[in-house]
């Protein structure tokens, strides 16, 4: 732990790195409207001063650059179609809380960029909703355990981080079965999440005390049986349950996709999902295009009769120049 609170949790490959904390100075991002507006109008400076360079210089700068810098070589030299959860969870902790193997210089220029706060804020965002969403049905069935299903959330920072926001304004409340369900391909981001939950849940961490699980299954999106047999699990009956996909199934998951998860879950009984939604702006299409992911810049508008179509509505949205943060609650 460093002398301003930051706590930390290791990786597979050995090294560790900081436990984001939204409620942490360090790591909070200001959602207020003036302050995006500043996010994005930085963002917009550095995309033009980007677009002016010509396109195969722009490539050489980035191979250098990708040989130099961890973070910049899983941006764009990676030939995935997705960014891994490890990744995706290291560009968010920002220059100023990068660490070994992730520290180089390059690293952390790459860092101090404004899409950086912006990643943050959209966990941030699915958090708060997930948090603020959950408050009433948690004050109304004490004791009741709570289920948490992340889809593709890798670390599942988001939901760790609404139990941490859950936990700081009503911890009586909190007196209860968690349990954080992560449904993801990948390994080594669900292994640093658990990690992370079981030093967060220690004496000087946010959730000391908690009565805690945190459980990752492989899952493909595309076959969803396995979604439905969690949520078909008889200690499923009488809890409250909800879902969040943070930086994934809406992101990067066919429409088809979508709606059969988002089926599961409304017959499985969850009652809240956030999540976030890949922009559909001109620019934010130029980006995917540009990015060589897998991405579905759908933008609200696109993903709205999905869920509507699978017995949700679009309660509550938050806007951010990359994505869209949505939550749902049944039709």
């Amino acid at each position: 732990m460093r002398e301003d609170g930051i706590l930390f949790a290791a990786t597979e490959e050995g090294y560790s790195l900081p436990i984001i904390d939204i409620t942490h100075p360090r790591f909070h991002v200001a959602d207020d409207k003036c302050s995006i507006r500043a996010l994005r109008d930085r963002f917009a400076e550095e995309d033009e001063r980007r677009r002016r360079i010509p396109k195969f210089i722009l490539r050489l700068m980035l191979r250098s650059m990708a040989r130099k810098s961890r973070l910049v070589r899983a941006l764009f030299g990676s030939r995935s179609a997705f960014l891994d959860g490890l990744s995706t969870y290291a560009m968010k902790l920002g220059a100023g809380n990068l660490v070994p193997p992730y520290d180089g210089p390059v690293d952390r220029r790459f860092a101090s960029s404004p899409h950086i706060p912006l990643l943050r804020l959209r966990m941030q965002q699915v958090a708060s909703m997930l948090a603020e969403g959950l408050r009433d049905e948690l004050a109304a069935r004490p004791g009741s355990p709570l289920h948490l299903v992340n889809i593709g959330g890798g670390p599942a920072m988001d939901s760790l981080n609404t139990l941490i926001l859950l936990n700081r304004t009503n911890p009586e409340q909190m007196r209860r079965p968690i349990f954080i369900h992560v449904l993801d391909g990948d390994r080594p981001g669900p292994r640093f999440g658990a990690d992370a939950k079981a030093v967060l849940q220690s004496q000087i961490g946010p959730l000391s005390g908690l009565n805690l699980e945190f459980d990752h299954r492989l899952y493909n999106w595309n076959q969803p049986q396995p979604l439905q047999t969690l949520l078909s699990a008889p200690e499923m009956a009488g809890a409250i349950l909800a879902a969040s996909s943070e930086g994934a199934l809406f992101e990067y998951g066919s429409d088809r996709a979508i709606i059969d998860n988002l089926k599961a879950l409304r017959t499985g009984g969850i009652t809240l999902v956030a999540g976030s939604v890949t922009g559909a702006s001109h620019r934010r299409r130029q980006m995917v295009a540009a990015s060589g992911f897998r991405l579905y810049p759908r933008g609200v508008s696109g993903f709205a009769p999905l869920a509507e179509v699978s017995g949700f509505r679009i309660t509550q949205r938050a806007e951010t120049l990359l994505s869209d943060q949505v939550l749902l609650r049944p039709a």
